[in-house]
């Protein structure tokens, strides 16, 4: 046997140690970067496998009119979570919660025994208050409650179009509430637990709370006591008239800011399933498209006094009732025409061969130029989602008979909405402004407004002066004119009718007309222009004059009072007929007895409240002019 010299021993040896050395610290190292560089990263994993999240969910931002009034809003609706493994006993606790929650307990059953890290029971979604205080008096093992909310729209079909509604998991739909989803929903939170393998939880491991952080809220432009008033209004009208559609519009004139927007068929947010997909899709009054009748007569009117083609007091103008144009008739809605008027009684009749007149003076050029200034043809670039651009004729396709029929209001299709800016921009010195709804953005927490919007000039239309002779001729249609149902003693109303046959088919439909009328006040310094269109009233005769004037009346009347306008007495007399019930002066009865009563003269009735002799008030105030038979409160001490 061969002898292993020292010398290879003490080799090997000095070899063994240096690897053994770099082994250690390799490994020495390696424990080092895990423990110092890795360490946090490696804990946060551990943490995560052993974690456990029962979200948190935000609240979503509020919707709000202009004066702060929640239009939609969140009420608290918990929901409930579990996990799994932490059940102790799956059939009981199914059994328990099934009660609570009127479920299935075999569903919940198969939810509460699946091989999974948690669960958000879908019996247990969006819960009430009271239910998710019972089953927390439970205690039961696994079983967790989240705050949770849903949409709530505290004035059911208001408004619905243009706020639209959320989803489930309050995640936006339609309308506003989809538009703005991202600033209204928020960023979720959540409390985070930690669970063994098994399911256990570590109580020696303290949860973790991230808050949530809530949407942003959503200021409108929107007047919530107008938008009662259009609401209201409607109403009536849907049953009075029982129409195939209702559109009303109400704007500030000034700022392009829309004051109230309300239609019918209209529904409830919180219900839109069951609501015919082509009810909730349609905002009629920025998608519906349709011939916009007299009501555009105003913007021939304004084109011919822009370019000095009319003089309206001192010009005549005959109607015979038709007038031929291009080898046909076409016929003044009056039969057997006006006779001889001067041209602000053509605008008063709304005399149709009076505007064939106009267009003709203008041309075809002119006319359509002015008409795509007013905005038509173009979409207004409202920010509400669905608006429509309407529809006018191509230049080069553009003859005697179209340029006749454009003039007074026929031919053309466009929205409600577009007509709104453009009489705005008629009466309001000549400003075309974009219409808008939405306000402000604002943090609920800070009270810090993130968005503002600002009104949009688009051009200027017209001049000064042409719009203040427009609000003079349009303030005569109300006082003397077609538009005599619109009337508002102590306001100075201008306006104008429309009436205009729906087509089908390529043909006119008979006895089937949209009638409309679009009004503003006070005549002199307008505040509020308002629109409405009643589709195909039943039971009435079907002039807007005779359905929608009164109905835009009561409307201006009562958004007067919300807007703070003083009455006033300088209005246009207002020219009756055999139809109007007589206006009479409210006298002054303050400070009478009662039987002095009996001695006063007034075909007036009494209302007397009190047991005093004295009267100490009355409503309305004396000098103020009521229909003959109306009643006045009197209040005794």
């Amino acid at each position: 046997m061969r002898k292993v010299s020292q010398v290879t021993v003490r080799k090997r040896l000095v070899i063994t140690l240096l690897v053994g050395f770099l082994i250690f610290t390799i490994i020495g190292i390696r424990l080092a970067y895990v423990q110092f560089v890795l360490g946090d990263m490696l804990t946060e994993r551990a943490k995560n496998s052993w974690n456990r999240e029962i979200p948190f969910e935000p609240k979503r931002g509020e919707i709000l009119d202009r004066n702060g009034i929640a239009l939609a809003t969140n009420i608290s609706s918990p929901t409930v979570y579990i996990v799994p493994r932490q059940i102790k006993d799956p059939a009981k606790t199914a059994e328990k919660l099934a009660n609570i929650l009127n479920a299935e307990v075999q569903e919940i059953y198969q939810q509460i025994t699946k091989k999974s890290s948690m669960e958000r029971l879908k019996a247990g979604r969006k819960i009430s208050n009271e239910k998710a205080k019972e089953i927390e008096e439970l205690n039961l093992p696994g079983v967790y409650i989240a705050e949770d909310s849903k949409r709530y729209y505290p004035f059911e079909d208001y408004l619905s179009h243009v706020l639209g509604f959320t989803g489930i998991d309050n995640q936006g739909l339609m309308g506003l509430e989809l538009s703005y989803d991202k600033e209204l929903a928020g960023k979720r939170g959540a409390v985070q637990f930690y669970s063994t393998a098994k399911g256990e939880r570590m109580e020696s491991m303290p949860d973790d709370y991230h808050p949530p952080v809530d949407g942003l809220d959503l200021v409108l432009t929107i007047d919530s006591q107008i938008q009662t008033i259009l609401e209201r209004e409607l109403d009536n009208a849907d049953a009075q008239y029982n129409p195939d559609g209702l559109i009303a519009i109400a704007m500030d004139p000034n700022s392009g800011e829309i004051l109230g927007m309300a239609s019918r068929p209209n529904f409830d947010p919180a219900d839109f399933q069951h609501v015919a997909p082509e009810i909730y899709n349609r905002n009629l009054p920025i998608w519906s498209t349709y011939e916009p009748g007299s009501t555009f007569k105003i913007i021939t009117l304004a084109a011919a006094l822009e370019e000095g083609k009319v003089n309206l007091e001192e010009e005549n103008f005959y109607d015979s009732g038709r007038v031929e144009v291009g080898g046909a008739q076409l016929h003044c809605w009056k039969r057997g025409g006006h006779g001889s008027q001067t041209f602000l009684e053509v605008v008063q009749n709304s005399c149709n061969p009076g505007f064939v007149e106009l267009g003709e003076r203008l041309g075809k050029e002119k006319l359509f130029d002015y008409i795509k200034k007013f905005g038509f043809g173009e979409k207004t670039g409202i920010d509400l989602v669905g608006e429509g651009k309407g529809i006018l004729f191509d230049l080069d396709k553009v003859g005697p008979v179209e340029l006749a029929t454009t003039a007074f209001g026929q031919g053309v299709s466009v929205t409600p909405i577009q007509q709104v800016t453009a009489v705005s921009a008629a009466i309001n010195g000549g400003t075309l402004y974009q219409p808008y709804v939405v306000k402000e953005l604002v943090d609920p927490e800070t009270e810090e407004v993130v968005m503002r919007k600002k009104p949009v000039a688009k051009r200027k239309v017209i001049s000064d002066e042409t719009s203040k002779t427009i609000r003079y001729a349009l303030e005569s249609v109300v006082a003397q004119g077609t538009g005599k149902n619109a009337f508002v003693d102590g306001y100075r109303v201008g306006g104008k009718t429309g009436t205009a046959q729906k087509a089908q088919g390529g043909r006119y439909l008979e006895n089937n007309h949209i009638v409309s009328f679009i009004g503003f006040a006070p005549a002199d310094d307008p505040q509020i222009v308002v629109y409405v269109a009643v589709d195909n009233p039943k039971g009435t005769v079907q002039f807007g004059g005779t359905v929608a004037a009164p109905i835009v009346g009561n409307i201006i009347e009562d958004s007067m009072r919300v807007l703070k306008v003083t009455p006033r007495k300088n209005q246009i007399e207002k020219e009756t007929t055999w139809l109007d019930t007589p206006l009479v002066e409210v006298p002054n009865l303050i400070g009478l007895e009662r039987k002095e009563i009996a001695n006063q003269f007034f075909n007036l009735k009494i209302d007397m409240n009190g047991e005093g002799n004295k009267i100490i008030k009355q409503e309305p105030q004396p000098g103020t002019k009521v229909k003959e038979g109306s009643t006045i409160r009197i209040f005794l001490d």
